[in-house]
């Protein structure tokens, strides 16, 4: 799998990104492209800001259990996958904006590297390796991106 750690293949991911307009349509799905955006950034909030409520322990145990061998591994995501509520965006958001953000996540994650990762606590799925945050993270956005067509 490609890596978000490193600078080529995080630019091709960015490529990818400036592709979009606000207009572009999804090939599955119902959001449009500034949601989607938006609903990427969902992870990075997770990563890097405190606006999400942590699961409790039991809910993490059954994240880890069900969840989290799907996430991290390599194959890609199924077309109309059900997401965790907290990635669900309701609201109309600015493509310009999120889109910003998103680059900005991004570019924050390549700069700390892949041993700031290794061992880091994901607030869903506990301690995780930099291989598993790479695969998390890289496999949500080609997903997305693969649904727009870019």
């Amino acid at each position: 799998m490609k890596s978000v750690f490193h600078q080529t293949e995080l630019a091709e991911l960015i490529n990818r990104i400036e592709k979009l307009t606000p207009e572009t349509k999804p090939l599955w799905g119902k959001m449009d492209a500034s949601k989607m955006l938006a609903h990427c950034n969902v992870t990075y909030e997770m990563i890097y800001e405190n606006i999400h409520a942590k699961p409790n322990a039991f809910m993490v145990f059954i994240l880890k259990l069900l969840v989290k061998p799907g996430v991290v591994n390599e194959k890609p995501y199924p077309h109309n996958i059900r997401t965790a509520h907290e990635f669900i965006v309701k609201s109309d958001k600015d493509f310009n904006t999120e889109k910003a953000r998103l680059i900005e996540y991004m570019n924050r994650t390549l700069a700390h590297g892949e041993d700031y990762f290794d061992g880091k606590e994901s607030r869903s799925f506990g301690k995780m390796n930099k291989t598993e945050w790479n695969n998390m993270l890289y496999k949500h956005l080609d997903h997305h991106l693969s649904q727009f067509g870019v």
